[in-house]
């Protein structure tokens, strides 16, 4: 029987967890032995005494968890003393920022472990299950308009009453991804007026569907502005400046802007400039969803909420652990789900030939093997 350790996540901020209780019972359901850290839910309102009810051994360290651990879960990338626990042959997957994170993937190349980057699996019908990235992003975007709508200290839907009529709020959100159709969603459940725009000719269509308005740039490069993936293709720098032309029309009229674009393995691609901000209204809030990976608007700082001329922008990182409970729910379905693929009858046996495995592997038997990540 193999071991399947799953520790407290050590980054600072992080609340989620990388399997439930429930998803610790379906594990031990596929014949493996599972291992928690004491702790390691608590965050995400998951005791130790649940797990231990769901059939978990409680260890009372990371040490103790992973020494005999076979497959290691985890949510963000394993701290230093984690990797040092590690032994040699096992498996770890987790949403571990291989393209921005290299340090981290060499370090448990060189323990000796096989590396599954759960954001590159492919996103193909099979794989949806294990989709952790849209899982995430679901509830990043939920909550992006939760904050937007603390900060903005306004009312979001129209409010007719005795004293007068209060306006609905202009909310504007910049990429329909998983996240940014989300925020619409919610967007328009609080009543706010919604307009949308993407890249990707098939999202115009999705956020009508959800009642709001699209904007963008119509010509051929957005005709084609789709990869094969479904990813957002990077654009000219043509299109880039007509777009900006556009949004700086639209932008300075909206009340909150929610700003969720991001292209695998590149830096977060610029959306909102100092002068767009410079032209918004006073008491208008700008939430950046990407500032972890560079910010879509200028100024944005993660961790922190900038103010200039009273337009807040809002940098809060991690947007899906504030809603842990949820997220760790979801993202521990998606690594349920892969370790599926990793295991048979209880025993680590990968089949690398894989669709879904080879896609995600990074790292094994000592060599990174992700044809992006070989040479970076």
């Amino acid at each position: 029987m193999s071991v399947l350790a799953v520790t407290r996540e050590r980054r600072a901020g992080e609340t989620r967890v990388a399997a439930t209780p429930d998803a610790a019972k379906k594990l031990i359901a596929l014949g493996l032995e599972v291992v928690v850290e004491a702790g390691a839910g608590v965050a995400a309102a998951a005791p130790d005494a649940d797990y231990a009810a769901a059939g978990a051994r409680v260890a009372a360290s990371a040490s103790e968890a992973l020494k005999d651990a076979d497959i290691v879960l985890k949510v963000r990338g394993p701290a230093e003393e984690e990797i040092a626990a590690l032994k040699p042959g096992a498996v770890v997957v987790g949403l571990l920022n291989p393209y921005q994170d290299r340090p981290l993937i060499d370090a448990l190349n060189g323990r000796g472990v096989t590396v599954f980057a759960m954001e590159l699996v492919p996103r193909i019908t099979r794989a949806q299950v294990m989709d952790a990235l849209s899982s995430q992003a679901n509830l990043a975007g939920y909550r992006a308009v939760i904050e937007a709508a603390e900060v903005y200290g306004r009312a979001l839907p129209m409010m007719m009453t005795a004293a007068g009529t209060v306006a609905a709020a202009k909310v504007f959100v910049m990429g329909a991804g998983v996240a940014g159709l989300q925020a619409i969603a919610t967007a328009k459940r609080l009543g706010a007026v919604v307009t949308a725009t993407d890249v990707r000719p098939a999202a115009k269509e999705q956020v009508e569907s959800l009642g709001a308005k699209f904007i963008a740039v119509e010509d051929e490069e957005f005709k084609a502005a789709e990869t094969a993936a479904g990813y957002a293709k990077e654009m000219s720098a043509e299109y880039q400046a007509k777009q900006a032309a556009l949004v700086a029309d639209h932008i300075k009229k909206q009340d909150i802007v929610i700003t969720t674009a991001l292209i695998p393995g590149r830096p977060a691609p610029r959306l909102v400039s100092a002068e767009h901000v410079a032209s918004m209204k006073p008491g208008s809030v700008l939430v950046d969803l990407a500032v972890e990976q560079g910010g879509n608007v200028a100024g944005a700082q993660a961790g922190e909420i900038v103010e200039t001329s009273g337009v807040k922008i809002v940098g809060i990182p991690n947007l899906a652990g504030r809603v842990a409970a949820d997220s760790s729910a979801l993202y521990a379905r998606n690594l349920t789900a892969f370790v599926g693929l990793l295991v048979k009858d209880g025993a680590v046996a990968p089949d690398y030939d894989d669709e879904i495995l080879k896609a995600a592997l990074v790292a094994r038997d000592g060599a990174v093997v992700h044809p992006a990540l070989r040479t970076a």
